[in-house]
């Protein structure tokens, strides 16, 4: 299924990388400071122009929605939601860890996704019904059903105290057998190819969560809120093995709702 459409977002990747590239770690790099005080580059503005420009030939009736120049084609049957460089921090402090995440949403539901992370060599997709990939190996999550047993993905403690879930994590780490400090996408597709078991995020936005969600879904694993069903934009975002992922959540909110 979405073939047509997968090729397409697959080369929309490789015009990604090819603007990213030759512009990480580079000396001129010009960096902006955006209202919420996060940074924006030069290069995700070339980025977000370069896919706009392509898919406005390619698919001229879709809607676009990106994170650095909004929403084009509202009320379309179909949405191109894109982060042109998700992990900007890093991408502007020289560290590789940062990608380029391209989905598409129909009807609602978003059916395939792209995360390109060039600076650390790697690729990950995914369309609906069709599994999920790295660099063209089929990849799928890890069957550990524990806590205990668990790798866990989280930023810094920091970000959660913020979101008033600091206490609930803090319980997550001290069960879990190993937790390790990822942030943005990285964490997301390693549970995906069963590096690790789970990976939480206090806060995203709904263009740091639509490409990753078909790939964790088509490797067998969940992602969701804190509802445990479906996400909202602005939310917590938990990814799992599926396993875990009721405990998780169970853990992460109840010392909050104790407190």
């Amino acid at each position: 299924m979405h073939a047509e459409d997968l090729a397409l977002a697959l080369a929309l990747a490789d015009t990604a990388d090819g603007i990213t590239m030759p512009r990480f770690r580079a000396h001129d790099l010009h960096v902006e400071t955006k209202p919420d005080l996060t940074p924006v580059s030069e290069a995700d503005h070339a980025v977000e122009v370069a896919v706009r420009a392509r898919l406005a030939v390619d698919r001229p009736d879709d809607g676009v929605l990106g994170e650095e120049m909004g929403e084009t084609g509202v009320g379309a049957s179909r949405r191109w939601i894109i982060d042109p460089i998700d992990g900007t921090k890093s991408y502007v402090r020289g560290v590789p860890a940062w990608a380029t995440l391209l989905a598409l949403e129909v009807e609602g539901a978003l059916v395939l996704g792209v995360v390109s992370a060039p600076a650390l060599g790697r690729r990950w997709w995914a369309s609906k019904g069709s599994g999920a990939f790295a660099d063209g190996d089929r990849i799928h999550v890890s069957e550990v059903s524990t806590i205990e047993d668990a790798h866990i993905c989280a930023p810094n403690e920091r970000e959660f105290e913020a979101a008033g879930l600091d206490a609930g994590w803090r319980a997550i780490a001290r069960t879990c057998w190993r937790p390790t400090g990822f942030t943005d996408f990285w964490g997301h597709m390693l549970v995906a190819e069963g590096a690790a078991d789970a990976m939480i995020e206090p806060i995203l936005a709904i263009w740091d969560v639509a490409a990753l969600r078909p790939i964790v879904e088509e490797a067998g694993g969940r992602l969701s809120d804190l509802t445990g069903n479906g996400w909202a934009d602005a939310a917590p975002c938990v990814t799992t093995n599926g396993r875990l992922h009721d405990a998780v959540i169970a853990e992460l909110t109840s010392v909050a709702g104790a407190a």
